[in-house]
């Protein structure tokens, strides 16, 4: 994979290139930009320009003590669509990269950008508060997800990714498929995987959200155990002004993987706008 240099770090890359429209994926925790490995195939036989990147501290981007929050991703995001001189793209984030998204839009603002997808994406707002009673994480949530991490890495990840990929407690992709997740997730570091959690699970988006100016599409698996429709995708499409939203009916987290087929249809419907 070739590298850039953005925001003081390395970033690990791929670039179909290409005349058609840049489609720029982001990957969720734990992995890397390798499990778009569903999609690629199908955005660049219909012409786009594909981009997938790791994220710091991730697969083989560089892997630095800090940074692992919002307004670092999103500017390791803007140093990449600079260099790459991306203009008129379609973000595309998944689970925690839909954070990316919408921190970039709401910080960077849409000269660069087209549109935008929150697939299975954590906001608008993760955590539940005094003004924010519908989130899905309490504080003890999250700290029992760190707990779990800095406890026992290998078996945590055993069990999440078991939840990443299953609806209604049946897993919904082959055993194979769910250990390529975790071999995706070996990489990354340990100090990421941890500050990363703190990042998703504490990162409130409701202020980026209302300054989105771009057509969005919402999608999200209505069986999502990881990161509930209701509680996100539901919410983040009453959120944004000029929102579609696109229900996978018995969609899992991972419906990249388990629901592929849908998710690219929805995707190249959307990109076609």
């Amino acid at each position: 994979m070739p590298t850039l240099e953005s925001n003081g770090i390395t970033l690990s890359y791929t670039d179909s290139g290409g005349d058609g429209r840049a489609v720029v994926l982001i990957h969720g925790w734990p992995l890397s930009g390798a499990s778009w490995s569903e999609q690629v195939p199908a955005l660049t036989s219909a012409g786009y320009r594909v981009i997938t990147y790791d994220r710091r501290g991730f697969g083989d981007s560089d892997k630095p003590a800090d940074g692992y929050d919002y307004d670092t991703f999103s500017e390791d995001l803007a140093g990449l669509l600079d260099h790459l001189d991306v203009t008129d793209a379609t973000l595309v984030g998944f689970s925690m990269g839909g954070g990316e998204v919408a921190r970039y839009l709401g910080t960077r603002g849409s000269e660069r950008i087209h549109s935008a997808v929150l697939a299975g994406a954590v906001p608008p707002f993760l955590l539940k508060t005094d003004d924010n009673p519908d989130g899905g994480l309490g504080d003890e949530d999250v700290e029992g997800m760190k707990d779990g991490v800095r406890d026992d890495r290998a078996g945590f990840l055993d069990g999440f990714t078991t939840d990443f990929f299953s609806a209604a407690g049946d897993l919904k992709v082959t055993e194979e498929q769910r250990q390529e997740a975790l071999t995706l997730a070996a990489p990354a570091r340990d100090e990421a995987v941890v500050a990363c959690i703190d990042a998703f699970g504490r990162t409130d988006f409701r202020d980026d959200l209302a300054k989105i100016d771009v057509p969005v599409l919402v999608i999200h698996g209505d069986a999502d155990a990881i990161v509930p429709f209701e509680v996100s995708g539901k919410r983040s499409a009453e959120a944004i002004s000029d929102a579609t939203l696109h229900v996978v009916e018995g969609g899992p987290h991972g419906f990249n993987v388990s629901h592929a087929d849908e998710l690219n249809a929805a995707l190249l419907d959307f990109l076609q706008k």
